[in-house]
């Protein structure tokens, strides 16, 4: 039984644009994922080559000529609370085929996307064939995830090719989408182009393969030694070198910059703040350089802070990384000797201040032609983790596990190893229908789809949107999905039945059986099958939410007071917390973790309504990418 009819809106908006004529980032962002979702991607031959999980210049040009996003959520009726209604709202976007070049363009700026045939290319040109980087994958789960859209189409390209596993966000200003520049977002930033240790790539690097080149190249940016000979004068060997090339390309594909532009003024504060120096430019006398100048006010006395810093955007540039910039990255402290990010050695007190005014020049010719930065004090990993953490005294232990289940629950490699102690203690059900529940409740609020040019046909006498088809359509799979949960742990005699309090079970037998009385007329038999399913409707689904919900409350309660204490105390527990804490550098542990499918904040985490913009820094995880490296693991070991 399809759900009642539905109001729905159709809205169309022009995209904000920046003062340099970019859209904004968002919009960019959201536009790339719904012309992806909307497209086929297959393989292409061009240059007698074959491209799998690819699409044309013509496949682009097509589908953004007419594309429609709708978007259906669901909520409680205004007039009557006890009643779910489903809003459809759609959202067209019509551009010509030079208006989609041009965006497309933008999409390879951000590096959404690539050349197959030719990965260095920056052009998007008429006739080629394209395919999504890392980074757009990382883009697009978060879309997909964050708007209840069926991905079944893209299952095989996410399967089949890296993602970025952590991508830094850098928070922008909401009037012209400029990146904040502060002391705490340089930091971040600085500590995950660097890495942990110096990111010398192996020898055998071009024996490895995708998945191994793009795991390398994520530990930070890659470095050389570089010995210059001069006239009369001994070799000098500059150590923890690179490329003013390679430092851009590493910033685009692994940080929300929007293209090589702010890349480089990224770069430039990087001078500016003391961090890294030019060793050497060999260009030709007639050779043009793009070199930009950033501008903020000098730091202390003591302070390595300059009023301005440039980076030169040439292929011969080299750049290294310098004293300060190794006392930053904490390159040279043993593993054990970090101070935790949160100590008063490593962070300015929550009311310390630095003003930076800064701005921008660049120019095209061979010469060089802020805002306030809170540090808000975050709970680091490693207190996440540790025994001592303060819960355990403000709330005791039982109130400390709980938090450390939560914590579990949102970092993937532990989650994983978790459903493993789970499972050899044959009591994985517990935490396989928590999250099961999750994403139910999640899909059933809101879902989303996107098409091209031409929609399927409206049913015989029924004027129905694309939105409309599609939730009808997601009903169908929540229907199926509510009942798969119910037949797989909550019926009796079930493959993973859960062991709930008895009072529960009879409280959810009672509601199913009154339901399937009332629309069948047949007494129920402890389990549903699909045609007494399809009957329910949104309202009845809610209802079993919030039964499942109290159920799933039971769960987490039982397993952070009975798993959760004898899963940290494992061998395979211990280890891998040592290799988290080892990873929790600055923008892992200063600044907040979201997971991929969490929306960006609408106000930057740490601001409250009311206060100026400040500059920070957020992390988002693939829940794929980390899937993806832990079936490496596995192979590997």
């Amino acid at each position: 039984m399809p759900p009642p009819e539905t109001p729905s809106a159709t809205s169309s908006h022009m995209m904000k644009t920046t003062k340099r004529g970019r859209p904004f980032l968002k919009d960019t962002l959201d536009l790339f994922a719904t012309l992806i979702v909307s497209l086929q991607l297959t393989t292409n031959r061009q240059y007698f080559r074959s491209f799998p999980n690819s699409f044309t210049t013509d496949d682009a040009a097509r589908n953004l000529a007419s594309l429609k996003f709708s978007q259906s959520n669901r909520g409680p009726d205004p007039r009557e609370p006890s009643r779910i209604v489903t809003t459809t709202t759609t959202t067209t976007f019509s551009m010509t085929r030079d208006m989609a070049k041009a965006m497309c363009q933008q999409f390879m700026d951000a590096r959404l996307i690539e050349n197959a045939a030719d990965p260095g290319s920056n052009l998007f040109k008429e006739r080629g064939v394209y395919v999504l980087t890392p980074k757009g994958l990382h883009v697009l789960e978060r879309f997909m995830s964050k708007n209840g859209i069926n991905g079944d189409h893209l299952a095989h390209v996410f399967s089949s090719q890296p993602i970025c596993m952590k991508l830094l966000h850098l928070e922008r200003r909401s009037v012209d989408d400029e990146i904040i520049v502060s002391h705490s977002a340089i930091t971040a930033l600085f500590r995950r182009f660097v890495g942990r240790q110096p990111n010398y790539p192996p020898e055998h690097m071009e024996t490895l393969d995708a998945f191994q080149k793009y795991h390398e190249r994520s530990k930070g940016v890659a470095l050389m030694d570089i010995t210059e000979k001069g006239v009369g004068k001994a070799a000098v060997t500059h150590k923890h070198c690179f490329a003013a090339v390679t430092a851009l390309e590493w910033l685009c594909d692994f940080t929300s910059v929007i293209g090589r532009e702010e890349a480089a003024e990224m770069a430039a504060q990087f001078v500016r703040f003391g961090l890294i120096t030019l060793v050497s430019d060999k260009r030709k006398n007639n050779d043009s350089a793009i070199i930009f100048t950033v501008r903020g006010a000098a730091g202390g006395a003591n302070s390595s802070i300059s009023q301005h810093g440039e980076f030169r955007c040439t292929a011969k540039a080299i750049y290294r990384v310098t004293d300060e910039g190794r006392r930053l990255a904490r390159w040279d402290m043993p593993d054990g000797a970090r101070p935790s990010p949160n100590s008063s050695a490593a962070n300015v007190s929550n009311n310390a201040r630095a003003s930076e005014d800064h701005s921008v020049d660049n120019v095209t010719t061979e010469g060089p032609n802020s805002s306030d930065a809170k540090i808000h004090r975050r709970i680091s990993m490693t207190e996440k983790l540790n025994a001592s953490y303060d819960a355990a005294e403000k709330k005791g232990q039982k109130e400390s596990n709980t938090d450390r289940l939560k914590f579990i629950m949102e970092e993937p490699q532990l989650r994983a190893l978790f459903r493993e102690f789970l499972r050899s203690n044959f009591c994985e059900e517990n935490l396989s229908f928590y999250l099961d529940v999750q994403d139910f409740k999640k899909s059933f609020s809101t879902t989303s789809s996107a098409i091209a040019a031409n929609p399927p046909p409206a049913r015989a006498g029924q004027k129905a949107t694309p939105g409309q088809l599609a939730m009808e359509r997601h009903h169908e799979a929540l229907i199926q999905k509510a009942f798969v949960i119910y037949n797989t742990y909550l019926a009796p005699s079930s493959q993973s039945e859960l062991n709930i309090d008895h009072g529960l079970r009879n409280e959810l037998s009672a509601y199913l059986s009154e339901v399937i009385q009332s629309l069948t007329g047949k007494t129920f038999q402890g389990h549903v099958d699909l045609e007494q399913a399809n009957q329910f409707n949104a309202t009845q689904l809610q209802t079993m939410i919030r039964l499942y919900e109290r159920i799933q409350t039971h769960v987490f309660r039982l397993m952070a007071t009975d798993s959760v204490p004898k899963f940290i105390k494992t061998p395979r527990f211990l280890a891998l917390k040592v290799k988290l804490v080892e990873e929790d550098d600055g923008p892992l542990a200063d600044f907040p973790l979201m997971n991929s499918s969490a929306s960006t904040p609408s106000v930057p985490p740490g601001l409250a309504s009311g206060e100026e913009e400040v500059g920070g820094a957020y992390v988002t995880i693939s829940q794929r990418a980390a899937v993806q490296e832990r079936a490496a693991g596995g192979e590997h070991r």
